[in-house]
C-alpha cells in the first residue's frame, strides 16, 4: 500500500522541532533520557512499533548486521501487537500534513525508524509468512530435504 506522496522524514529525537517537521511520532519503545515531554513535541509514540529488546540488544552488539536485522524487525511488525500501530502509522502517513519519525538511537543510518520510512515509501508491508515468496522457499528447503 503506498502511503506518502510527499517525503517521509526520519530524525533524531534530540535534535530541535523544525516547523516542516509536521507530525511528530516517537518510534521507539524506551523514552529517551534527557528529553522532557515538552521540548519532544510528540504527536504520538508508538511503541508498539519499536523493535523488542531482544533485538534491540542483538543489533546493537552487531552493528554490522543491518539485513539481518531489518528482516527480523520486519517479521516482528507482522505481529498482531505491531500490526495496528502500523496501521496507525499508515493512516498518520496519509495526511495531508508532514510526517517525521523520531528516534533515539546515535546510528542515524541504521536504526528502525529507516525501515519503517521504507514502509511508508511504498516498499512493502512486513512479510506474513503466506505469500509466493515463503510458499518458493518452503518448497525448496523440502526439495533439499529429500535429496539428502
Amino acid at each position: 500500500m503506498p502511503v506518502a506522496s510527499k517525503p517521509i522524514r526520519v530524525k533524531r529525537i534530540y535534535a530541535k522541532w523544525a516547523p516542516g517537521d509536521g507530525t511528530r511520532v516517537l518510534v521507539d519503545r524506551l523514552w529517551p533520557r534527557g528529553v522532557s515531554k515538552d521540548r519532544a513535541a510528540l504527536h504520538a509514540w508508538l511503541r508498539d512499533l519499536a523493535p523488542s529488546d531482544g533485538l534491540r540488544h542483538w543489533f546493537h552488539a552487531r552493528p554490522e548486521a543491518w539485513l539481518a536485522f531489518r528482516k527480523r524487525y520486519l517479521k516482528e511488525l507482522a505481529q498482531p501487537e505491531a500490526l495496528e500501530a502500523l496501521n496507525q502509522l499508515y493512516r498518520m502517513a496519509a495526511r495531508p500534513k508532514n510526517l517525521t519519525l523520531l528516534f533515539g538511537s546515535k546510528n542515524e543510518q541504521y536504526n528502525n525508524a529507516v525501515v519503517l520510512k521504507d514502509l511508508l515509501d511504498g516498499m512493502r508491508k512486513p512479510p506474513t509468512g503466506t505469500g509466493p515468496g515463503a510458499v518458493r522457499a518452503m518448497r525448496s528447503r523440502q526439495a533439499k530435504r529429500m535429496t539428502r
